[in-house]
């Protein structure tokens, strides 16, 4: 935050209630156990086998995730798995 490099205890304060009543609002994100276990499922669902199948995988836990993960970083971590 800005804020706490200038100072502004104040603003910091209001900035992180602010954060954390829009946060009430988001769906709950999902964990690294269960982004793990949506992957494998999605790996056997669509019987992805290479980084060229990524795509049929991403859509499967696309469509149980939007909202509750980070698409980027799931992207990886199916990557890395269909990788090795």
């Amino acid at each position: 935050m800005h804020f706490e490099s200038g100072g502004r205890a104040d603003l910091v304060a209001k900035e992180t209630a602010e954060i954390t009543l829009i946060q009430s609002y988001l769906p709950a994100q999902l964990s690294d156990s269960e982004i793990d276990a949506l992957i494998a499922e999605a790996i056997t669902a669509t019987g992805a086998t290479s980084v060229k199948d990524m795509g049929k995988a991403m859509g499967l836990i696309k469509s149980k995730a939007q909202g509750q993960a980070d698409m980027a970083v799931v992207g990886a971590k199916l990557k890395t798995k269909l990788s090795g």
